[in-house]
């Protein structure tokens, strides 16, 4: 059975996802709003969920380790322990809005705008 067993591949190796994935958190964090396929929108609103429920849960020092796995720049790692733990510190999910912008004139791929809410 594959309970809980989600994961978006991303149609790329695992070290590349991950360190793609570590970025897409930086942007994210560091500007606000980004814009991506509806795919990666989607594989990065689980993952800043996670770092953001694990960071809220934890001590400043234990959420600084933490945000080393997620996050590699540290002007983000500081705007997420100074801002958004503040500003999320009551909610429990919904940390991010994705909203549908069109499609890409390159490969028709649907993008979208992620956003922190």
């Amino acid at each position: 059975m594959r309970h809980r067993k989600k994961l978006l591949k991303l149609g790329v190796p695992k070290d590349h996802r991950t360190s793609m994935l570590r970025n897409l958190v930086a942007s994210l964090v560091l500007h606000g709003r980004i814009r991506t396929t509806k795919v990666r929108a989607k594989a990065l609103s689980m993952r800043f969920a996670r770092m953001m429920t694990l960071v809220k849960r934890h001590e400043d020092k234990e959420s600084i380790r933490i945000l080393a796995r997620y996050c590699p720049i540290n002007a983000a790692s500081r705007k997420v322990m100074g801002e958004l733990k503040k500003k999320f510190e009551k909610k429990t999910s919904g940390f991010t809005r994705i909203t549908a912008i069109g499609m890409r004139k390159g490969d028709n791929a649907k993008i979208v705008q992620i956003e922190l809410i």
